[in-house]
């Protein structure tokens, strides 16, 4: 299997730099400053296991690359790139090869679903930042990481337990489970709370909110009939795989959304997060109005280049009644 990873940011940089360093056949797509400086100098990865720079080689597009039977694609772009990223795929010649959806929220598997027949969800648990090109920085020890993987819809097959297998040895344990949706809804719960601390910042007062947020989104799961998995503190494999230590040379910006926004990346994924939860409340009638407010506030700050951290508790707090 070669693997190939669509997207070398947070999360496939660093399972590119992870698979390349213990010499597993890998492939980065990527964009800009990130592509010139793997090209130039490798991609660094700094974990609490030490600092290791992988050469790993990278293209522009898919198209660049000679498609192989064997290839598993590993789609790590950020939810409002996978249209694009899919339709790339697809006029580069890639068919029938299992795609990987390596992201937050539960829209990008249907997408995938619409071009390729062969669709996988992954629930990433990976507790790792994307700042600086040419660097990875990734929290978690014993493992960087822990994924649930399985066929979309339901299921799980062959390709499944060749990349769990694939990961595991390499520091990402893999679970191979026949439900990865119900997993991926409760990461989607968690990822409700992005756009707070990337708005707030992390150290603010913030606990009432969040829980606001996974009421709204607990009341339209249970409505629209979605079951989902506890995949935060509660579930046992943090406590013995992935607990959060600090790393060297690397300080921590925060979420997803608040990289994004750190990076001046020009868009968010707070509409395929919160915006899930709304879009979810409007078809089944349930009310969502924190998670309506924070996807607005989320256009609103990548509109205006607001940084992390610049919306005060108190505008936040008015505006949801608190």
């Amino acid at each position: 299997m070669r693997v190939v990873i669509v997207g070398v940011g947070a999360i496939g940089g660093t399972v590119g730099a992870l698979l390349a360093l213990a010499g597993q056949e890998v492939i980065g797509i990527a964009r800009g400053r990130q592509l010139e400086a793997i090209r130039d100098k490798g991609l660094t990865l700094r974990s609490p296991q030490g600092v290791r720079v992988a050469e790993l080689p990278v293209v522009a597009a898919p198209d660049e690359i000679d498609w192989r039977p064997d290839d598993a694609v590993l789609l790590c772009t950020k939810t409002q790139d996978t249209e694009a990223a899919l339709a790339q795929l697809r006029l580069a010649g890639v068919d029938e090869q299992p795609v990987f959806c390596l992201q937050n929220g539960v829209e990008n598997e249907r997408l995938a679903l619409r071009r390729f027949p062969n669709v996988h969800g992954v629930t990433v648990l990976l507790p790792a930042e994307f700042v600086v090109p040419g660097e990875i920085a990734a929290f978690g020890s014993p493992c960087e990481g822990i994924f649930d993987i399985g066929c979309f819809p339901g299921g799980a097959d062959e390709a499944d337990r060749a990349l769990a297998e694939l990961l595991t040895p390499v520091g990402i344990a893999g679970f191979v489970t026949e439900d990865v949706m119900a997993s991926k809804y409760g990461k989607l719960i968690l990822n409700l709370a992005n756009i707070v601390g990337a708005a707030m910042g992390r150290e603010a007062e913030s606990a009432d909110v969040k829980a606001l947020l996974r009421a709204e989104a607990e009341a339209v799961l249970t409505a629209a009939g979605i079951g989902w998995q506890e995949v935060g503190d509660a579930d046992p494999r943090r406590q013995e795989l992935l607990k959060i230590l600090p790393v060297e040379g690397a300080a921590s910006v925060g979420s997803s959304t608040a990289q994004s926004l750190a990076r001046g990346a020009g868009s968010i994924e707070t509409d395929f997060l919160n915006g899930e939860i709304v879009l979810l409340g409007r078809l089944h009638g349930v009310p969502t109005p924190a998670n309506a407010y924070f996807t607005r506030l989320a256009a609103r700050m990548l509109a205006e280049g607001r940084a992390p951290g610049s919306v005060p508790r108190e505008e936040v707090a008015a505006a949801l009644g608190l």
